[in-house]
């Protein structure tokens, strides 16, 4: 087998192994009462909290957690091996694998427009990656800047969290809260990248004194904590595609920010951006509209859904 090849194969199995992650994940939530799980959903971070804070007791979950470590190795196997735009583009096949397993969960396999609406979602992200300074964020980061974008993503945040809260659906407060959790995954690449510039740089005791690994710390655990919320409340895939747009997106925006890097102003990188904003629209239209939506849901919130859509 070629590098190349190798490459793509480790990519597409750290996207399975997240994809099952997620699942194992919001299958612990199996045996949680409704009112937990909309609790989680619509009661702000206090409730996603509470409901992490049971489901990390039960195995299932520990199983979903080891594995999403799992594929993180992978994934940094698959980068050593490869470049960042060979890498990032395959993992957005993490949707597809998601939309197979919540269907075959119920017995049943994923519709034409189920397909359809992945395959557009992944193509979007993928276009978007390809965009020079998409990924990885690039250029030497200006301090002050970070703060303003960090600032910006905190506020977005608090209010996705706020209107999930008074939502009546608890689906869509679902996949607010995993744009929250992307939001929050977003702002740990930033401060990842800062940390590992402020290891080379400044040494170890320099680090320890930054805020930024702390910061670190805090974004991740938050984007653990929405996340496991969004999926145990609402339509798995819903909560994975919501998750997979907003974290590229954020990043690339706070790229733009807070790094030195330039507006994208070729008529490729626009042409690209334009096809971004298109295919997402499409996939998000289709994976809403999708006849498969009500058995996404792994517990009693399908009637939710079914309301929610007529």
């Amino acid at each position: 087998m070629s590098r190349a090849n190798l490459v793509i194969v480790l990519a597409l199995v750290a996207a399975l192994a997240f994809a099952v992650s997620a699942f194992l994940q919001r299958r612990a939530s199996e045996h949680e009462s409704r009112e937990s799980i909309s609790g989680a959903a619509q009661h702000g971070l206090p409730g996603a909290v509470a409901l992490t804070l049971r489901l990390v007791r039960r195995p299932v979950w520990m199983l979903g957690w080891g594995v999403n470590l799992a594929g993180f190795g992978v994934q940094a196997l698959a980068l050593s091996l490869g470049s960042v735009a060979a890498v990032q583009p395959v993992l957005t096949a993490q949707l597809l694998f998601t939309m197979v397993l919540a269907s075959w969960e119920r017995r049943r396999w994923p519709t034409v427009v189920d397909w359809l609406s992945g395959l557009a979602i992944c193509g979007g992200i993928a276009i978007l990656l390809s965009v020079d300074g998409a990924a990885p964020l690039g250029g030497v980061a200006d301090r002050s800047r970070v703060l303003w974008a960090v600032g910006a993503a905190v506020v977005a945040g608090a209010l996705l969290v706020s209107t999930a809260r008074i939502l009546p659906s608890v689906a869509v407060s679902a996949v607010l809260l995993a744009c929250a959790a992307g939001l929050a995954y977003a702002l740990s690449a930033v401060f990842m990248k800062l940390t590992a510039s402020s290891l080379v740089d400044d040494g170890v005791g320099a680090t320890a004194r930054d805020w930024v690994g702390y910061s670190l710390a805090v974004s991740t655990l938050l984007g653990l904590v929405l996340g496991q919320a969004a999926y145990a409340a609402g339509p798995l895939p819903w909560a994975v595609a919501a998750m997979n747009i907003v974290n590229p997106a954020a990043s690339f925006a706070i790229g733009v920010l807070a790094f030195e890097t330039d507006l994208p102003s070729s008529p490729g990188d626009l042409a690209a951006l334009t096809g971004t904003g298109a295919l997402l629209l499409l996939g998000v239209i289709g994976l809403v509209r999708s006849p498969s939506r009500g058995t996404w849901t792994g517990h009693q919130l399908d009637q939710d859904v079914r309301v929610l859509h007529g």
